[in-house]
């Protein structure tokens, strides 16, 4: 992982996007699968969000589930979370692509047309 700089982000802003192992705003930062183990989630999964200066604070473009089984360790969850995140992340490039997706000035995402038009 790498934090961008504040200027970079800003310079960018509304064009870059990050993939995180969780669904945010649950467990953000670093550990996400071992964070989410030890609280017992029954669902985990990724997130694709538009980058902000704070760290997995960004507007939410797509989300995928995933479950968490019982037997599940942080290497068995991470693969599981990488499935849905080779999904996830097309998706949300073809979103922003199409300017299905487009970040607005309130920092919330203005939709033109369905995401599920894809």
């Amino acid at each position: 992982m790498r934090i961008l700089s504040g200027e970079f982000v800003r310079t960018w802003h509304g064009r870059l996007i990050n993939i995180h192992p969780s669904l945010l705003p649950s467990f953000k930062g670093m550990h996400a699968q071992k964070l989410a183990l030890e609280a017992g989630v029954r669902i985990s999964g990724c997130t694709v969000h538009f980058v902000e200066e704070e760290v997995d604070a960004g507007a939410i473009l797509v989300q995928r589930t995933v479950p968490v089984k019982s037997n599940d360790t942080i290497t068995s969850l991470q693969e599981r979370i990488k499935t849905a995140e080779h999904v996830a992340y097309p998706t949300a490039l073809e979103l922003v692509a199409r300017k299905i997706a487009v970040l607005g000035d309130n920092g919330k995402i203005q939709w033109n047309g369905e995401p599920d038009d894809l």
